[in-house]
């Protein structure tokens, strides 16, 4: 049996340290193919990868592709697990990475530690990362400008549907504050949202916005994925 207590901001000290980007760990030593390229400089952009079809399934790989990677906390829980021996607590933290600039990862860790737990998630965010498409698609503004989204696009997690509407220069990010970190760290100036169902849930929220997001690039060719 599980018993979740809620999501909480309780932890600015965290947040704070967690926004710093990822250092590029000097002595990696590749494990992948795909490692093994970006490390001999066959491949110098996330872009190539994609292009390619190849997973990502090592987290230096984003660090060294993407030097301005930043990271926000969407959330910290606190989970309770029944065992034989009793019960186990753990911290739950939901993560979110993206360089502003049409690059964008969701992950999630547990551990008994909140670092740990957020060390966790950001790995798995950078294993999530991908890549979203931007532009213009108000009929109010069609200025061709990477701002927006080029169409409306729906994601579902759970019990949480959004729907991201593109939005005229100068809108603002018209959301929820989870929705809104998300898209700014995507790089979406300017949307309209629309959701329904137990948005207050945050890991439903978060990987809805995230599920919609990536769908921006399943119909347009590579050279369009930096928007």
């Amino acid at each position: 049996m599980r018993l979740k207590v809620g999501f909480t901001k309780s932890f600015p000290e965290v947040e704070k340290l967690s926004r710093k980007p990822a250092e590029q760990d000097l002595g990696w030593i590749p494990r992948t193919k795909v490692g093994r390229m970006v490390q001999e400089g066959q491949v110098v952009s996330l872009e190539e990868i994609f292009v390619q079809g190849f997973r990502i399934k090592e987290p230096e790989i984003v660090d060294v592709l993407l030097q301005n990677l930043q990271q926000e906390v969407l959330g910290i829980g606190f989970v309770q697990k029944q065992t034989d021996a009793g019960e186990r607590s753990r911290f739950k933290a939901v993560v979110a990475v993206g360089n502003n600039d049409g690059y964008l990862g969701i992950g999630g860790g547990k551990a008994r530690q909140v670092r740990n737990a957020i060390d966790k998630a950001v790995i798995q965010a950078k294993l999530n990362i991908t890549p979203v498409r931007r532009g213009c698609g108000s009929w109010e503004c069609r200025c061709d400008l990477p701002h927006s989204l080029p169409f409306r696009v729906k994601g579902k997690c759970g019990s949480v549907s959004i729907e991201i509407i593109p939005g005229p220069r100068g809108l603002g990010l018209v959301s929820g504050e989870t929705a809104k970190v998300i898209l700014r760290l995507a790089g979406v100036k300017d949307a309209w949202t629309r959701s329904k169902g137990s948005t207050n849930t945050l890991h439903s929220i978060a990987y809805s916005v995230y599920t919609a997001l990536r769908a921006t690039y399943s119909t347009v060719t590579p050279k369009d994925w930096a928007g």
